[in-house]
């Protein structure tokens, strides 16, 4: 009996956090902490993936006070390099070797059309070399614009702002 290999459908993640282009940096990463994950793709309303964030790239690009960060869009933050898309028929030594050879972390699975139908970070990797898969059911994305994430200043909790 002989046992296919495993492709990325088998190992990728779902059920796809996403933000758009025009998040504010500090909604993707309230984004990311509350789902603890470490890299969330860039979807703009169409579909269409932007690039994938990571925590490293947030935190590398922090800079300023806080309400300047709160007038930047998260699409400033994606890096310049090549982003390699998965398709969900390859192997995983296939999607390994993209990720080394591009440096990244975390790489898109997509569909026919080129939309985004998972995601595979060297975690997901290790778990299949480890043979400790876990299944998953749903498919999807959530879209962050579920969760709403207003900055509040000092100076907004003066006595005449007080309800």
């Amino acid at each position: 009996m002989t046992t296919r290999p495993l492709s990325a459908a088998d190992i990728m993640t779902r059920v796809v956090v996403t933000i758009t282009p025009q998040e504010s940096p500090l909604m993707a990463w309230e984004v990311m902490r509350r789902a603890k994950i470490h890299h969330i793709p860039v979807v703009d309303e169409g579909r269409r993936l932007h690039g994938i964030l990571s925590l490293h790239e947030l935190a590398m690009g922090w800079s300023g006070a806080m309400n300047d960060l709160a007038q930047r869009e998260a699409r400033d933050f994606l890096n310049d390099r090549r982003l390699p898309r998965i398709q969900k028929d390859q192997s995983i030594a296939h999607v390994a070797a993209l990720m080394l050879d591009s440096g990244r972390d975390a790489l898109p699975v997509v569909d026919e059309q080129g939309w985004i139908a998972g995601i595979i970070t060297t975690i997901d990797i290790l778990k299949a070399v480890a043979g400790r898969l876990e299944t998953t059911t749903g498919t999807g994305q959530v879209n962050s614009a579920m969760f709403r994430i207003e900055m509040v200043s000092p100076e907004s909790n003066d006595e005449s702002g007080r309800r």
